[in-house]
């Protein structure tokens, strides 16, 4: 829907929701009257359903107005200039995706040419570059990622507000796109996601999986809605709101058998550490919450840290090279809950109390969930109470 719009009409119909008239409209966005009267017309038609009550004193605006007002609004400011067109947006958001005017092309239905001018238009009206040539293919520039990361935001803002309409239609559509970190896939994302599923049978649900590193710029750019996992310290004006579902206690892991088994049965965790630092151990890289709590447990004791020559944050990848090994890892128990049951793997020791992971969601702090969004987000924290 959103292509066979207007952005120019997408803001008239945001100053006749805040003025009231078509009249004032008229002059605050520099269209005819005629144009909006018209431009409001075919938008009630494509969304099937009033946005305004005819009145002589002016136009009275709907819920469904007021609410694809503020989605209008809060898209126009990511575009950031009047002068944008939606051609412009398509353009540049196809390039993106595709990565080359062919590919763009193919996506979109729309001729090489019509890209290549709609891009070359949208670089001079905001009088910033957008891609460049690099060998045979091209890139975006510093300017033209940034161009392209609030476009993406733009359209999340925009979608929003139509699964709004659909939902005041009693159409409960839309989506949620969750970026899920390794823990969260254990029992929580999970059990969220299919109470939500039976609440909202016609939502569609796309999971993303990956580390922090590689969701959290699919965050930013509106990709994702959501991310799901361990979370970090953040820095000083980081466009990132997070809060805690639960809190997670790792334990040392290892195959059954283990030679450190027996020992561990007998010694306090001061007597034992000595011990397990003996050991080759796979962990997460360099730079991860749980690597660094790991490396904190023998600083604390003046140990130096154990050799590390696997970095991983796979559990299936762990398991597999732990049934085999002496290696050992950390791990929650809620992500190798079926390697413990099935014997592949055992618990070889208890952490400190102190030890504890923080799991929470990470959003965008300008992020305005739809009621369906919301919803899935009280399943989500009801699903890390039951876990919890």
């Amino acid at each position: 829907m959103l292509w066979q719009l207007n952005l120019r009409h997408l803001r008239a119909l945001s100053a006749v929701t805040r003025l009231g008239s078509v009249s004032s409209a008229a002059q605050a966005v520099s269209i005819t009257q005629p144009a909006i009267t018209q431009a409001v017309v075919r938008l009630e038609k494509l969304l099937g359903l009033p946005l305004f009550e005819r009145r002589p004193d002016g136009m009275e605006p709907t819920a469904a107005a007021r609410q694809l007002s503020a989605r209008i609004d809060a898209a126009l400011a990511y575009v950031g200039s009047n002068r944008v067109t939606m051609t412009q947006l398509r353009a540049l958001l196809a390039l993106g995706e595709a990565g080359s005017y062919a590919a763009a092309a193919a996506l979109t239905g729309l001729s090489q040419p019509s890209l290549h001018r709609a891009v070359g238009d949208l670089a001079l009206v905001l009088r910033r570059s957008m891609v460049e040539r690099r060998g045979r293919g091209l890139a975006f520039t510093d300017s033209g990622r940034k161009t392209l990361r609030a476009f993406r935001l733009a359209r999340s803002e925009f979608a929003a507000g139509f699964a709004e309409i659909e939902a005041l239609k009693g159409a409960e559509t839309g989506r949620i796109a969750i970026g899920a970190m390794p823990l969260s896939r254990a029992r929580v994302l999970p059990a969220a996601i299919a109470a939500f599923y039976r609440e909202y049978p016609d939502a569609r649900i796309s999971v993303m999986e990956g580390a922090w590193h590689e969701l959290v710029e699919p965050l930013r750019d509106g990709s994702i809605d959501v991310m799901i996992g361990a979370l970090r310290a953040l820095a000083p004006g980081d466009e990132l709101d997070q809060h805690s579902l639960f809190s997670d206690h790792p334990v040392v892991l290892g195959r059954p058998g283990h030679p450190v088994l027996e020992a561990a049965a007998t010694r306090d965790w001061g007597a034992l550490l000595p011990l397990l630092a003996e050991y080759s151990w796979i962990v997460p890289e360099v730079g991860t919450p749980l690597r660094a709590q790991w490396a904190r447990l023998f600083d604390a004791a003046g140990i130096a840290h154990p050799a590390v020559p696997i970095a991983c944050g796979s559990v299936m990848m762990i398991r597999q090279i732990m049934i085999d090994s002496d290696f050992l890892t950390l791990l929650s128990p809620d992500q190798v809950a079926v390697e413990l049951e099935a014997g592949w793997l055992e618990v070889v020791a208890e952490l400190p109390a102190d030890f504890v992971r923080d799991i929470g969601v990470t959003h965008r702090a300008m992020w305005r969930p739809t009621a369906m969004q919301a919803s899935f987000l009280r399943h989500l924290e009801s699903a890390a109470r039951i876990a919890g």
